[in-house]
Protein backbone atom coordinates (compact mmCIF):
# COMPACT_ATOMS: atom_id res chain seq x y z
CA UNK A 1 0.00 0.00 0.00
CA UNK A 2 1.56 3.40 -1.10
CA UNK A 3 2.73 6.23 1.92
CA UNK A 4 0.52 9.14 2.05
CA UNK A 5 2.67 11.74 0.78
CA UNK A 6 3.86 13.99 3.96
CA UNK A 7 2.46 17.23 2.71
CA UNK A 8 -1.34 15.57 2.71
CA UNK A 9 -0.14 14.01 6.11
CA UNK A 10 0.25 18.10 7.10
CA UNK A 11 -3.03 19.12 5.46
CA UNK A 12 -5.10 16.78 6.72
CA UNK A 13 -3.62 17.80 10.38
CA UNK A 14 -3.75 21.51 9.87
CA UNK A 15 -7.83 20.75 9.00
CA UNK A 16 -8.50 18.94 12.04
CA UNK A 17 -6.38 21.39 13.87
CA UNK A 18 -8.82 24.30 12.69
CA UNK A 19 -12.06 21.92 13.08
CA UNK A 20 -10.66 21.01 16.94
CA UNK A 21 -9.98 24.61 17.53
CA UNK A 22 -13.43 25.90 16.82
CA UNK A 23 -15.12 23.36 18.63
CA UNK A 24 -12.94 24.02 21.90
CA UNK A 25 -13.58 27.47 20.93
CA UNK A 26 -17.66 27.01 21.52
CA UNK A 27 -17.37 24.34 24.33
CA UNK A 28 -15.22 27.10 26.23
CA UNK A 29 -12.30 24.95 25.93
CA UNK A 30 -9.86 27.86 25.49
CA UNK A 31 -7.48 26.80 28.77
CA UNK A 32 -7.06 22.70 27.21
CA UNK A 33 -6.05 23.62 24.24
CA UNK A 34 -3.33 25.90 25.74
CA UNK A 35 -2.21 24.05 28.05
CA UNK A 36 -2.22 20.57 26.97
CA UNK A 37 -1.95 20.85 23.27
CA UNK A 38 -0.19 24.24 22.29
CA UNK A 39 3.03 22.59 24.05
CA UNK A 40 3.22 20.33 21.17
CA UNK A 41 3.08 22.88 18.68
CA UNK A 42 5.91 24.79 20.57
CA UNK A 43 8.30 21.72 21.46
CA UNK A 44 8.00 21.02 17.51
CA UNK A 45 9.16 24.69 16.31
CA UNK A 46 12.27 24.67 18.90
CA UNK A 47 13.44 21.33 17.43
CA UNK A 48 12.89 23.00 14.25
CA UNK A 49 15.06 26.08 15.60
CA UNK A 50 17.51 23.65 17.15
CA UNK A 51 18.88 22.45 14.19
CA UNK A 52 19.16 25.47 11.94
CA UNK A 53 22.08 27.32 12.84
CA UNK A 54 23.69 24.00 12.80
CA UNK A 55 22.40 23.19 9.42
CA UNK A 56 23.05 26.75 7.89
CA UNK A 57 26.69 26.27 9.48
CA UNK A 58 27.83 22.78 7.86
CA UNK A 59 25.85 23.58 4.76
CA UNK A 60 27.28 26.72 3.95
CA UNK A 61 31.38 26.24 4.78
CA UNK A 62 30.99 22.66 2.98
CA UNK A 63 29.77 24.12 -0.39
CA UNK A 64 31.75 27.16 -0.24
CA UNK A 65 34.66 24.66 0.12
CA UNK A 66 33.25 23.14 -2.44
CA UNK A 67 33.00 25.44 -5.23
CA UNK A 68 37.09 25.35 -5.79
CA UNK A 69 36.61 28.78 -6.67
CA UNK A 70 36.59 31.97 -4.82
CA UNK A 71 35.13 33.92 -8.12
CA UNK A 72 32.25 31.95 -7.61
CA UNK A 73 31.24 32.97 -4.86
CA UNK A 74 31.23 36.83 -5.79
CA UNK A 75 29.31 35.53 -8.47
CA UNK A 76 26.50 34.07 -6.17
CA UNK A 77 25.94 36.41 -3.87
CA UNK A 78 25.36 39.56 -6.42
CA UNK A 79 23.07 36.76 -8.05
CA UNK A 80 20.90 35.95 -4.91
CA UNK A 81 20.70 39.83 -3.83
CA UNK A 82 19.88 41.24 -7.29
CA UNK A 83 16.75 38.74 -7.66
CA UNK A 84 15.97 38.89 -4.16
CA UNK A 85 15.38 42.84 -5.05
CA UNK A 86 13.80 42.39 -8.12
CA UNK A 87 11.19 40.21 -6.15
CA UNK A 88 10.54 42.30 -3.50
CA UNK A 89 10.28 45.33 -5.67
CA UNK A 90 6.99 43.39 -7.63
CA UNK A 91 5.73 42.52 -4.14
CA UNK A 92 5.52 45.83 -3.13
CA UNK A 93 4.21 47.04 -6.81
CA UNK A 94 1.69 44.30 -6.63
CA UNK A 95 0.51 45.04 -3.06
CA UNK A 96 0.05 48.69 -4.07
CA UNK A 97 -1.73 48.65 -7.06
CA UNK A 98 -4.13 46.44 -5.81
CA UNK A 99 -5.14 48.53 -2.86
CA UNK A 100 -5.10 51.70 -4.88
CA UNK A 101 -7.67 49.54 -7.30
CA UNK A 102 -10.20 48.08 -4.59
CA UNK A 103 -9.69 50.62 -2.27
CA UNK A 104 -10.81 48.48 0.97
CA UNK A 105 -10.17 51.80 3.55
CA UNK A 106 -12.65 53.87 1.99
CA UNK A 107 -16.01 53.77 3.31
CA UNK A 108 -15.55 52.14 6.59
CA UNK A 109 -17.82 52.81 8.96
CA UNK A 110 -16.97 55.08 11.99
CA UNK A 111 -18.69 52.76 15.15
CA UNK A 112 -16.02 49.51 13.34
CA UNK A 113 -13.55 52.44 13.78
CA UNK A 114 -14.18 53.38 16.95
CA UNK A 115 -14.80 49.66 17.99
CA UNK A 116 -11.53 48.51 16.76
CA UNK A 117 -9.90 51.37 18.61
CA UNK A 118 -10.86 50.82 21.82
CA UNK A 119 -10.28 47.26 21.77
CA UNK A 120 -6.69 47.33 20.71
CA UNK A 121 -4.84 50.87 20.48
CA UNK A 122 -4.21 50.25 23.85
CA UNK A 123 -3.51 46.46 23.57
CA UNK A 124 0.20 45.25 24.52
CA UNK A 125 0.90 43.76 21.29
CA UNK A 126 0.44 47.05 19.64
CA UNK A 127 2.78 48.69 22.38
CA UNK A 128 5.61 46.04 21.84
CA UNK A 129 5.71 46.64 18.11
CA UNK A 130 5.70 50.60 18.29
CA UNK A 131 8.56 50.31 21.23
CA UNK A 132 10.35 47.61 18.48
CA UNK A 133 9.93 49.94 16.18
CA UNK A 134 11.26 53.05 17.76
CA UNK A 135 14.21 51.12 19.14
CA UNK A 136 15.21 49.97 15.21
CA UNK A 137 14.55 53.55 13.83
CA UNK A 138 16.97 55.17 16.31
CA UNK A 139 19.86 52.60 15.13
CA UNK A 140 22.51 54.89 12.89
CA UNK A 141 22.40 54.22 9.46
CA UNK A 142 24.98 51.61 9.01
CA UNK A 143 24.11 49.85 12.38
CA UNK A 144 22.57 47.04 10.37
CA UNK A 145 25.96 46.44 8.51
CA UNK A 146 27.24 46.76 11.94
CA UNK A 147 25.69 43.92 13.35
CA UNK A 148 26.59 41.34 10.17
CA UNK A 149 30.16 40.97 12.14
CA UNK A 150 29.93 39.00 15.21
CA UNK A 151 32.61 39.98 18.29
CA UNK A 152 31.61 36.46 19.32
CA UNK A 153 30.67 33.56 16.86
CA UNK A 154 29.21 31.33 20.04
CA UNK A 155 27.09 34.36 20.72
CA UNK A 156 25.75 34.53 17.55
CA UNK A 157 25.54 30.69 17.47
CA UNK A 158 23.03 30.87 20.58
CA UNK A 159 21.47 34.10 19.65
CA UNK A 160 20.58 32.34 16.45
CA UNK A 161 22.17 35.88 14.80
CA UNK A 162 21.60 34.16 10.97
CA UNK A 163 23.26 36.87 9.64
CA UNK A 164 26.33 36.95 11.88
CA UNK A 165 26.25 32.90 11.08
CA UNK A 166 26.33 33.81 7.30
CA UNK A 167 29.02 35.58 7.91
CA UNK A 168 30.90 33.21 9.68
CA UNK A 169 30.18 30.43 7.59
CA UNK A 170 31.25 32.69 4.24
CA UNK A 171 34.63 33.58 6.20
CA UNK A 172 35.59 29.60 7.32
CA UNK A 173 34.84 28.56 3.51
CA UNK A 174 36.94 30.82 1.89
CA UNK A 175 39.75 30.52 4.41
CA UNK A 176 39.46 26.75 3.89
CA UNK A 177 39.80 27.22 0.07
CA UNK A 178 42.95 29.80 0.76
CA UNK A 179 45.03 27.01 2.31
CA UNK A 180 46.34 23.46 1.27
CA UNK A 181 43.82 21.34 -0.13
CA UNK A 182 45.53 17.93 2.55
CA UNK A 183 45.18 20.78 5.52
CA UNK A 184 41.72 21.58 4.93
CA UNK A 185 40.30 17.95 4.26
CA UNK A 186 39.51 17.13 8.06
CA UNK A 187 37.39 20.16 8.34
CA UNK A 188 35.63 19.98 5.29
CA UNK A 189 34.89 16.01 6.51
CA UNK A 190 33.82 17.32 9.61
CA UNK A 191 31.11 19.93 8.52
CA UNK A 192 30.03 17.22 5.60
CA UNK A 193 29.34 14.57 7.89
CA UNK A 194 27.47 17.36 10.18
CA UNK A 195 25.35 18.49 7.45
CA UNK A 196 24.19 15.09 6.89
CA UNK A 197 23.45 14.51 10.56
CA UNK A 198 21.48 17.53 10.39
CA UNK A 199 19.65 16.91 7.81
CA UNK A 200 18.77 13.32 8.99
CA UNK A 201 17.48 15.83 11.63
CA UNK A 202 14.84 17.13 9.82
CA UNK A 203 13.51 14.11 8.21
CA UNK A 204 12.97 12.84 11.97
CA UNK A 205 11.28 16.05 13.22
CA UNK A 206 9.21 15.80 10.15
CA UNK A 207 7.65 13.05 11.18
CA UNK A 208 5.82 14.83 13.74
CA UNK A 209 5.06 17.48 11.42
CA UNK A 210 1.30 16.55 11.23
CA UNK A 211 0.45 16.29 15.29
CA UNK A 212 2.46 19.59 16.12
CA UNK A 213 0.23 21.47 12.55
CA UNK A 214 -2.95 20.45 14.30
CA UNK A 215 -1.15 21.66 17.91
CA UNK A 216 -0.40 24.74 16.52
CA UNK A 217 -3.36 25.71 14.49
CA UNK A 218 -5.81 24.78 17.25
CA UNK A 219 -4.14 27.37 18.84
CA UNK A 220 -4.31 30.00 16.30
CA UNK A 221 -8.14 28.92 16.20
CA UNK A 222 -8.57 29.56 20.29
CA UNK A 223 -6.95 33.43 19.67
CA UNK A 224 -9.69 34.67 17.51
CA UNK A 225 -12.26 35.80 19.79
CA UNK A 226 -13.64 38.44 18.01
CA UNK A 227 -15.55 37.08 14.43
CA UNK A 228 -17.67 40.59 13.97
CA UNK A 229 -14.22 42.84 13.65
CA UNK A 230 -12.48 40.19 11.34
CA UNK A 231 -15.58 40.55 8.87
CA UNK A 232 -15.73 44.08 9.06
CA UNK A 233 -11.76 43.76 7.82
CA UNK A 234 -12.56 41.27 5.38
CA UNK A 235 -11.69 43.51 2.67
CA UNK A 236 -8.63 44.72 3.27
CA UNK A 237 -7.38 40.76 4.31
CA UNK A 238 -8.70 39.63 0.61
CA UNK A 239 -6.69 42.52 -0.53
CA UNK A 240 -3.93 40.61 1.26
CA UNK A 241 -4.59 37.73 0.09
CA UNK A 242 -5.21 38.21 -3.13
CA UNK A 243 -1.74 40.20 -3.22
CA UNK A 244 0.01 37.23 -2.13
CA UNK A 245 -1.72 34.50 -4.68
CA UNK A 246 -0.33 37.02 -7.75
CA UNK A 247 3.07 36.67 -6.00
CA UNK A 248 2.96 33.04 -6.14
CA UNK A 249 1.75 33.22 -9.42
CA UNK A 250 4.96 35.61 -10.35
CA UNK A 251 7.02 32.79 -8.77
CA UNK A 252 5.80 30.02 -11.03
CA UNK A 253 6.54 32.22 -14.19
CA UNK A 254 10.21 32.45 -12.78
CA UNK A 255 10.16 28.36 -12.09
CA UNK A 256 8.80 27.41 -16.07
CA UNK A 257 10.54 30.31 -18.05
CA UNK A 258 13.79 30.62 -16.85
CA UNK A 259 14.91 27.24 -14.75
CA UNK A 260 11.70 25.26 -17.30
CA UNK A 261 10.57 23.31 -14.38
CA UNK A 262 7.09 22.12 -14.12
CA UNK A 263 5.39 24.23 -11.95
CA UNK A 264 2.63 22.43 -10.39
CA UNK A 265 5.92 19.76 -9.18
CA UNK A 266 7.43 22.63 -7.67
CA UNK A 267 4.61 23.71 -5.78
CA UNK A 268 4.07 19.81 -4.65
CA UNK A 269 7.87 19.58 -3.90
CA UNK A 270 8.05 22.64 -1.17
CA UNK A 271 4.64 22.41 -0.14
CA UNK A 272 5.56 20.94 3.15
CA UNK A 273 8.03 23.66 3.66
CA UNK A 274 5.13 26.43 2.70
CA UNK A 275 2.30 24.51 5.10
CA UNK A 276 4.89 24.80 7.72
CA UNK A 277 5.68 28.63 7.14
CA UNK A 278 1.54 28.95 7.14
CA UNK A 279 1.46 27.42 10.52
CA UNK A 280 4.67 28.40 12.15
CA UNK A 281 4.13 32.23 10.96
CA UNK A 282 8.74 32.41 11.12
CA UNK A 283 10.76 31.63 8.03
CA UNK A 284 13.23 30.80 10.34
CA UNK A 285 11.63 28.21 12.23
CA UNK A 286 10.87 26.54 8.65
CA UNK A 287 14.31 27.29 6.92
CA UNK A 288 15.88 23.58 7.77
CA UNK A 289 12.83 21.97 5.83
CA UNK A 290 13.32 24.70 3.40
CA UNK A 291 16.53 23.73 3.17
CA UNK A 292 16.15 20.06 2.79
CA UNK A 293 12.92 20.36 0.45
CA UNK A 294 15.27 22.45 -2.25
CA UNK A 295 18.27 19.86 -1.88
CA UNK A 296 16.72 16.50 -2.10
CA UNK A 297 13.26 17.08 -3.61
CA UNK A 298 14.05 20.12 -6.34
CA UNK A 299 17.67 19.26 -6.73
CA UNK A 300 19.42 22.79 -5.87
CA UNK A 301 23.32 21.55 -4.54
CA UNK A 302 24.25 22.37 -1.27
CA UNK A 303 26.95 25.19 -1.67
CA UNK A 304 23.46 27.52 -3.58
CA UNK A 305 21.26 26.26 -1.44
CA UNK A 306 22.93 27.03 2.20
CA UNK A 307 24.16 30.45 0.65
CA UNK A 308 21.09 31.43 -1.05
CA UNK A 309 18.15 30.50 1.48
CA UNK A 310 19.44 31.43 4.86
CA UNK A 311 20.15 34.76 2.84
CA UNK A 312 16.27 34.78 2.22
CA UNK A 313 15.26 34.11 5.35
CA UNK A 314 16.72 37.10 6.83
CA UNK A 315 16.62 39.86 3.88
CA UNK A 316 13.88 38.68 1.12
CA UNK A 317 10.53 39.37 2.81
CA UNK A 318 8.33 39.35 -0.74
CA UNK A 319 4.67 38.53 1.32
CA UNK A 320 5.68 41.22 4.31
CA UNK A 321 6.81 43.53 1.77
CA UNK A 322 3.80 43.47 -0.15
CA UNK A 323 1.32 43.49 3.17
CA UNK A 324 3.44 46.25 3.88
CA UNK A 325 2.25 48.61 0.89
CA UNK A 326 -1.37 47.22 1.29
CA UNK A 327 -1.43 47.79 4.76
CA UNK A 328 -0.12 51.51 5.19
CA UNK A 329 -2.30 52.80 2.15
CA UNK A 330 -5.32 50.99 3.70
CA UNK A 331 -4.59 52.65 6.88
CA UNK A 332 -4.34 56.23 5.16
CA UNK A 333 -7.26 55.55 3.49
CA UNK A 334 -9.04 55.28 6.79
CA UNK A 335 -7.82 57.83 8.86
CA UNK A 336 -5.27 59.73 7.13
CA UNK A 337 -6.31 60.30 3.37
CA UNK A 338 -4.82 63.56 2.83
CA UNK A 339 -1.58 61.93 2.68
CA UNK A 340 -2.44 59.56 0.27
CA UNK A 341 -0.09 61.49 -3.00
CA UNK A 342 1.99 59.75 -5.50
CA UNK A 343 4.61 61.00 -3.67
CA UNK A 344 4.36 58.74 -0.64
CA UNK A 345 3.51 55.94 -2.34
CA UNK A 346 7.22 56.29 -3.86
CA UNK A 347 8.57 56.41 -0.55
CA UNK A 348 6.54 53.58 0.62
CA UNK A 349 8.45 51.42 -2.65
CA UNK A 350 11.66 52.90 -0.93
CA UNK A 351 11.32 52.28 2.31
CA UNK A 352 9.45 49.04 2.66
CA UNK A 353 12.15 47.49 0.27
CA UNK A 354 14.49 48.50 2.91
CA UNK A 355 12.68 47.53 5.69
CA UNK A 356 12.34 43.91 4.12
CA UNK A 357 15.96 43.92 4.84
CA UNK A 358 16.01 44.58 7.94
CA UNK A 359 12.86 42.71 9.23
CA UNK A 360 13.66 39.40 11.14
CA UNK A 361 12.40 36.21 10.17
CA UNK A 362 9.53 36.00 12.96
CA UNK A 363 6.31 36.09 13.55
CA UNK A 364 4.41 39.86 13.29
CA UNK A 365 7.96 41.16 12.38
CA UNK A 366 6.05 42.56 9.23
CA UNK A 367 3.74 45.22 11.67
CA UNK A 368 7.17 46.55 13.68
CA UNK A 369 8.29 47.43 9.85
CA UNK A 370 5.05 48.52 8.89
CA UNK A 371 5.29 51.39 11.21
CA UNK A 372 8.66 52.62 10.33
CA UNK A 373 7.16 52.63 6.26
CA UNK A 374 4.45 54.79 7.97
CA UNK A 375 6.79 57.16 9.91
CA UNK A 376 8.69 57.65 6.58
CA UNK A 377 5.88 59.57 4.67
CA UNK A 378 4.84 61.57 8.20
CA UNK A 379 2.07 59.89 9.30
CA UNK A 380 1.39 61.89 12.38
CA UNK A 381 2.25 60.15 15.28
CA UNK A 382 -0.47 60.50 17.64
CA UNK A 383 -2.05 58.33 14.67
CA UNK A 384 0.13 55.34 14.79
CA UNK A 385 -1.11 53.13 17.85
CA UNK A 386 -5.11 53.86 16.18
CA UNK A 387 -3.63 52.79 12.61
CA UNK A 388 -1.87 49.38 13.85
CA UNK A 389 -4.77 48.92 15.92
CA UNK A 390 -6.92 48.67 12.64
CA UNK A 391 -5.18 45.83 11.39
CA UNK A 392 -3.79 43.91 14.50
CA UNK A 393 -7.20 41.79 14.93
CA UNK A 394 -6.19 40.01 11.20
CA UNK A 395 -2.64 40.52 11.61
CA UNK A 396 -1.42 36.92 12.92
CA UNK A 397 -3.81 34.89 9.89
CA UNK A 398 -2.48 37.62 7.53
CA UNK A 399 1.03 36.84 9.13
CA UNK A 400 1.02 33.10 8.24
CA UNK A 401 -0.64 33.67 4.66
CA UNK A 402 2.50 36.24 3.69
CA UNK A 403 5.18 33.22 5.28
CA UNK A 404 4.38 31.18 2.56
CA UNK A 405 5.23 33.58 0.12
CA UNK A 406 8.58 34.47 1.87
CA UNK A 407 9.38 30.72 1.53
CA UNK A 408 7.90 30.15 -1.31
CA UNK A 409 10.23 33.11 -2.53
CA UNK A 410 13.33 31.81 -1.08
CA UNK A 411 13.09 28.39 -2.70
CA UNK A 412 12.41 30.20 -6.10
CA UNK A 413 15.06 32.32 -6.03
CA UNK A 414 17.43 29.33 -4.74
CA UNK A 415 16.12 27.52 -8.50
CA UNK A 416 17.10 30.34 -10.56
CA UNK A 417 20.58 30.73 -8.94
CA UNK A 418 21.29 27.42 -8.76
CA UNK A 419 20.33 26.83 -12.73
CA UNK A 420 22.71 30.32 -13.49
CA UNK A 421 25.42 28.37 -12.22
CA UNK A 422 24.50 24.91 -13.67
CA UNK A 423 24.23 23.71 -10.24
CA UNK A 424 20.46 22.56 -10.33
CA UNK A 425 20.50 18.72 -10.88
CA UNK A 426 17.89 16.00 -10.59
CA UNK A 427 16.77 15.61 -7.27
CA UNK A 428 17.60 12.36 -5.06
CA UNK A 429 15.08 12.14 -1.84
CA UNK A 430 16.28 10.87 0.89
CA UNK A 431 13.67 8.99 3.68
CA UNK A 432 14.72 8.96 7.51
CA UNK A 433 14.87 4.86 7.04
CA UNK A 434 17.06 4.53 4.49
CA UNK A 435 20.18 3.30 6.65
CA UNK A 436 17.46 1.78 9.22
CA UNK A 437 17.79 -2.06 8.23
CA UNK A 438 21.74 -1.92 8.66
CA UNK A 439 21.51 -1.06 12.19
CA UNK A 440 18.20 -2.46 13.61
Amino acid sequence: MKKLALHWKIIIGMILGIIFGFIMNSVGGKDFVSDWISPFGTIFINLLKLIAVPLILASLIKGISDLKDISKIKTMGLRTIGIYIMTTLVAIIIGLSIVNTIKPGEGMPQNTIEKIKLKYENDAGVADKLTKASAQKDAGPLQALVDIFPSNIFKALGDAKMLQVIFFALFVGICLLLIPEEKAKPLVNFFDSLNEVVMKMVDLIMLFAPYAVFALMANVIIAFDDTEILIKLLNYALCVVAGLILMIGFYLLLVSFYTKKSPLWFLKEISPAQLLAFSTSSSAATLPVTMERVEEHIGVDKEVSGFVLPVGATVNMDGTSLYQGIAAVFIMQVIWPEGLTFTNQLVIIATALLASIGSAAVPSAGMVMLVIVLESIGFPAELLPIGLALIFAVDRPLDMCRTVVNVTGDATVSMMVAKSLGKLHEPQPKEWDDNYEKVK
